[in-house]
């Protein structure tokens, strides 16, 4: 039976918008104003990454820290909008009771996927998470999945992963793992097929309808 590794932010919950403007009013304090359609395209890529990668080495030497610790204030402003997607309790719930091992693989601050975790009514159904402690490089790097394969107890070959960015599904692949994706993200169809992702779904719930055509479908 394959273990499933779900993503929190942007798959499970409905985050990345309120992360995008949070991240522009923390750069924007710091006097460095960026379309937010170009931040969009980065969240799914770790908080110890963006800053670089939205600018380059030199802000992110002088500012990053600053910039990010802002972006995680303005962030747990806007926490209590967060919603739940659609049926992804239920997914959860399906792919336990069906005897998958069940890993909800994050890089958020712990505070926010306890958060998260009490907006989803998971902590019994959910074998384990992982949180930023767990992690030295974020996504794309594959630490994330390597660590949570390590709390799985699980080999990479017996693992799915299901995320919402090219970010989730490039870490997925650098990790020898197979993933599939849904559209809540932000990401096009043809972008998270591009990256490596097995098959795309347009929701959770749509995930949820034809998991038995997928490969977290049940022995």
């Amino acid at each position: 039976m394959a273990v499933a590794l779900l993503d929190i932010d942007g798959t499970l919950v409905d985050t990345n918008y309120q992360h995008a403007l949070a991240w522009f009013r923390a750069f924007a304090r710091h006097d460095v104003v960026l379309p937010i359609w170009r931040i969009h395209r980065h969240i799914g890529m770790g908080g110890d990454q963006i800053v670089s990668a939205l600018t380059d080495e030199r802000t992110e030497h002088e500012l990053g820290d600053a910039i990010r610790a802002v972006e995680g204030e303005l962030y747990s402003e806007m926490i209590g909008e967060v919603r739940p997607m659609a049926a992804a309790r239920d997914l959860i719930e399906e792919l336990s009771g069906t005897g998958h091992t069940v890993v909800l693989a994050s890089s958020a601050k712990p505070k926010e996927v306890d958060h998260y975790l009490g907006l989803l009514d998971v902590r019994e159904l959910a074998d384990a998470w992982t949180t930023a402690g767990d992690v030295d490089a974020t996504k794309p790097a594959p630490d994330l999945i390597v660590r949570s394969l390590e709390k799985a107890g699980a080999d990479a070959a017996e693992a799915v992963m299901v995320g919402d960015s090219t970010w989730d599904v490039e870490a997925a692949k650098r990790a020898g793992v197979r993933a599939l994706a849904v559209m809540t993200g932000g990401f096009s169809r043809e972008e998270l097929l591009e990256a490596g992702a097995e098959d795309v779904f347009e929701s959770v719930r749509e995930l949820l309808g034809r998991l038995r055509d997928t490969s977290l479908a049940p022995a």
